[in-house]
């Protein structure tokens, strides 16, 4: 018979607690605390729009901010997306967003999946009510890598994009 080998209880409760944080932490950095749930999720459509700028290393396009339409899922219209970033429901509320976590794409040629904090609601409808927003299943949308030099800085350039933003929050 041989003997039963036992691993150190240090080794065990390291084993143990290293299992248990990665089961409870998310794969996707995009995604936001356990504690929300999704209140709206809508699909963006619109543009990136994106300056050609001086900067240090020479003239590159500068993202400036969106510009898009948010639809539900049987295609109306509920709402905007715009500079800040902040987004416009049909009942008035908005909410503007502070970014937290950014991913890159899976989709090749899209613009980054980020994580954003509400960081100012006004009105009462359900964008009052968010706490956290996420961009996802992005489309497009990336800054041209030609058409910015010396003698067009200042052009601004729209960049066809969709993706789906969802709002969570812990509140019911």
């Amino acid at each position: 018979m041989k003997p039963r080998t036992h691993l150190p209880l240090s080794l065990s409760a390291t084993l143990l607690f290293t299992a248990l944080a990665s089961a409870q932490s998310p794969t996707d950095p995009s995604l936001p605390p356990p504690t929300q749930r999704p209140i709206l999720t809508v699909t963006g459509k619109g543009v990136q729009v994106y300056s050609c700028r001086q900067t240090d290393s020479g003239p590159q396009w500068i993202f400036q901010a969106p510009d898009a339409t948010l639809y539900d899922k049987s295609g109306a219209t509920v709402g905007t997306h715009g500079a800040g970033p902040s987004w416009r429901s049909q009942d008035g509320s908005t909410v503007k967003g502070s970014l937290l976590q950014k991913t890159d794409s899976p989709a090749p040629q899209a613009i980054p999946w980020l994580l954003l904090k509400a960081a100012d609601t006004t009105g009462s409808g359900i964008m009052s009510r968010v706490e956290f927003i996420r961009r996802s299943d992005t489309h497009g949308g990336i800054a041209p890598t030609i058409g910015c030099d010396a003698q067009h800085l200042t052009t601004t350039t729209r960049v066809d994009y969709s993706a789906t933003y969802t709002f969570y929050s812990a509140k019911p």
